[in-house]
């Protein structure tokens, strides 16, 4: 874009220079001017998502009868634009800007004015016929459940269903497989390693479910409420068409908002949305940890599996390659957990009637899901689906596991169990070598009892 040739627009408060090529005026070029702040715009999806509530204000209002068809057409032809990427380099304003998010809205109705109005050769005004029936402060509210629902619904509810399924295909590969099961790290009674992957699989499907329930409340929008949540200067249907227009479109079961004013002043559901992203990052980390630790060695640590090598480990080190994959994932996880601190504290901004933290809440939801949404595609793909078992490692461990003893306890006791576990231990023998000697117990009777496929299905061994 031409900076160094100007043009004169002007607003309320007099004139100042706009880049001559720039699709936005005088209101986005104040933002530009007051905020040179991060370098950070709003997101891609949000964006979009302006586009799209822009697009359904002006069939509404063209519903209603409140603006001419013409217009309307080009409005939305305009909007659509805007939502398909077209024109991304004409929102430039900082993330840290006004908190109700009054400058993207008017930047969003300055671009989309300027192209329709070239398109419709007739002026389309940003404010009259752009932002009819609408003001910035139910637009961005709307903007921030638009966008981040259908992130969800696109982007990180597929990927985590390609990671269930990845996983829970690992698991029946591997549901034969007995290993040493851990407790504080140290070796307790044993599992197969399938029993273990699909643990991991159950706690995504859980985080699937946790974000589908809060997607009913995502899905209401506070669109109609206006200025202040009454919705002066809309008519009555308005709200409830727009929701109606941007469900036909998206196929995102969005509605209306019940109560306008609670949904202008506060942020309570980005602020349950991140909270289950939050919760489904912890549940990335435990998975990432896990791998790590049984990749680790290959000599020294447990040695359990080979995660896929991805790249050389280290600069100084020839032949050392890294779990670099669940590091990136464990990475992205604290990012997230951070981005909900944030949104945390910018749904604490809510005075009276508007909330006032509203494109940093956007910034960081939508940042939160995009690296969810990677970070468990690239998880399945380069971790989970391509990881090899060291089977010769977790037989040899398994074999000599004190902990066997365990089954032992309704025969022989818990003290006398205590003791033969001791004595194999310090001894580094077998569980059912000591116990030979220390019990009356058979051969035949040690082999049923210590068997560790069999303890995998708990319960008592007779």
């Amino acid at each position: 874009m031409n900076d160094k040739a100007f043009r004169i627009e002007k607003d309320s408060m007099g004139e100042l220079e706009v880049p001559v090529d720039a699709l936005w005026g005088a209101q986005t070029q104040r933002a530009v001017n007051n905020f040179p702040i991060s370098g950070l715009v709003m997101p891609r999806q949000f964006i979009a998502a302006l586009g799209l509530v822009k697009w359904a204000a002006a069939g509404a209002n063209a519903e209603l009868g409140l603006i001419k068809s013409d217009i309307a057409i080009a409005i939305q032809k305009a909007s659509l634009a805007v939502a398909e990427g077209e024109y991304d380099e004409h929102f430039p304003i900082d993330v840290f800007q006004t908190g109700s998010g009054t400058s993207s809205n008017m930047n969003a109705n300055e671009v989309i004015s300027h192209i329709a109005t070239e398109a419709l050769g007739a002026p389309v005004h940003p404010n009259d016929h752009v932002n009819m029936s609408q003001s910035s402060n139910d637009v961005i509210p709307t903007c921030v459940h638009v966008s981040a629902a259908l992130a969800i619904h696109e982007k990180l509810l597929p990927a985590l269903a390609h990671l269930s399924a990845t996983l829970e295909a690992k698991a029946d590969e591997t549901r034969d497989i007995v290993k040493t099961g851990r407790t504080h790290l140290m070796d307790a009674m044993p599992v197969t390693l399938g029993q273990e992957i699909d643990a991991w699989r159950s706690q995504v499907d859980h985080g699937t479910e946790r974000l589908t329930d809060t997607m009913k409340r995502l899905t209401a929008l506070a669109q109609g409420g206006t200025a202040v949540g009454t919705g002066i200067n809309a008519h009555p249907k308005f709200g409830r068409k727009v929701a109606v227009l941007l469900n036909e479109r998206t196929n995102v079961a969005f509605h209306a908002a019940e109560n306008q004013f609670e949904s202008l002043s506060c942020q309570d559901a980005a602020v349950e949305t991140s909270g289950q992203l939050r919760t489904l990052a912890v549940s990335l980390t435990k998975i990432a940890n896990d791998l790590r630790w049984m990749n680790s060695g290959p000599l020294a640590g447990f040695g359990e599996i080979a995660l896929p090598a991805l790249q050389p480990g280290s600069s100084i080190m020839p032949g050392k390659v890294n779990p670099v994959i669940p590091e990136a994932v464990a990475m992205v996880a604290a990012q997230v957990i951070g981005n909900d601190t944030t949104i945390m504290m910018g749904g604490q901004s809510g005075n009276f009637q508007l909330n006032v933290m509203l494109p940093v809440v956007a910034y960081n939801l939508l940042q939160s899901i995009e690296i969810l949404a990677a970070a468990s595609m690239t998880l399945a793909d380069k971790a989970i689906a391509g990881f090899t078992v060291n089977e010769e490692n977790i037989h040899r461990a398994l074999g000599r596991n004190p902990i066997l003893v365990t089954a032992l306890n309704p025969v022989i006791g818990y003290e006398l169990g205590a003791a033969v576990a001791k004595k194999a231990y310090a001894e580094g023998r077998a569980v059912k070598d000591v116990a030979k000697e220390m019990t009356d117990l058979t051969d035949d009777e040690l082999d049923r009892l210590l068997d560790p496929a069999s303890l995998t299905e708990g319960g008592i061994k007779h």
